[in-house]
């Protein structure tokens, strides 16, 4: 007779606690593997801050401690006190800003307008929208300076601004036709039903229930516009009219030495803002970003 084998209380417990200890080394493994990542991640932020508190002479020195020597915040208060970078804030603000309400406008109504319109070629119009999207920003510099230099719109605000406009409408358009795509038809139309115009269907029914498309869109292209760097020396040459990165790069040296205290300081100073925003609006940010990624 073949010999029954069975498993003792004991030997259970072991295999049980063998399984608990693979799977704790397991998520351990997983935890240190992205406590290294956000360390990598953050290390470049911490070292910009590290920067801006020390002072010229130590960093003239060539002192590479990860703590200041002697913490001060005199970098910060010598950029906030530049007339020159105090105006070029307030340039990124408003760039970034109209830019973006200009653009959360437009592509709204031709998004729209493309997810309820049946046409033919419907496919091809947003291939064409997510390739201009991605569109290698350095070959717009050229035709456009040639306009504006024509048209005379170099060294303006404005001008910019329609610069940004048309690099972020395409992909704002193409994302927002997506998402509407996924709102039910019913809805506007039981708006148009009880007498209401398509327009008004689309301000009081539709957009409420897109904001999170919406705000995904106009927050990217906030960022977008704020951080840009090639566009603005593109097109600005007058300190009046920089934008904050511009200013970065003409307010931080002299002919003889480089002040990366100050620099970093104006690093931190236009980085925090989109900081905050991304933190306060991550929620609706990976809402848009889920719900209006498929059709």
């Amino acid at each position: 007779m073949a010999a029954l084998t069975t498993t003792t209380p004991s030997g259970v417990g072991t295999a049980a606690r063998r399984m608990r200890t693979r799977k704790t080394a397991g998520w351990s493994g997983f935890y240190v593997m992205v406590a290294v990542f956000v360390v990598m991640s953050l290390f470049p932020f911490y070292w910009i801050v590290i920067t801006a508190l020390k002072t010229q002479p130590e960093i003239s020195a060539g002192t590479t401690g990860l703590f200041p020597a002697h913490l001060t915040w005199s970098s910060f208060s010598t950029t906030l006190h530049q007339g020159v970078f105090a105006r070029a804030l307030l340039n990124s603000v408003i760039v970034a800003g109209s830019t973006t309400i200009l653009t959360v406008i437009i592509a709204s109504l031709a998004g729209y307008g493309l997810a309820r319109t049946t046409i033919r070629g419907k496919q091809l119009i947003m291939g064409f929208l997510l390739v201009a999207g991605f569109f290698p920003v350095i070959a717009m510099v050229g035709p456009i300076f040639i306009t504006y230099k024509n048209i005379g719109l170099l060294d303006n605000l404005a001008g910019l601004v329609f610069v940004y406009f048309i690099y972020s409408l395409p992909l704002a358009t193409w994302f927002l036709t997506s998402y509407f795509g996924q709102i039910p038809r019913d809805l506007e139309e039981a708006a148009i039903v009880d007498g209401a115009t398509r327009l008004q269907a689309l301000r009081r029914v539709i957009m409420p229930v897109a904001v999170p498309g919406i705000f995904t869109v106009a927050i990217l292209g906030f960022i977008f516009c704020w951080n840009d760097f090639l566009l603005s020396v593109s097109f600005l040459t007058n300190p009046h009219n920089y934008t904050a990165p511009l200013a970065i790069m003409n307010l931080g040296q002299s002919q003889y030495q480089t002040y990366y205290n100050l620099i970093d300081a104006m690093v931190v100073i236009i980085t925090l803002p989109i900081a905050l925003i991304v933190l306060l609006a991550q929620r609706r940010i990976i809402s848009g970003l889920t719900a209006g990624s498929f059709r």
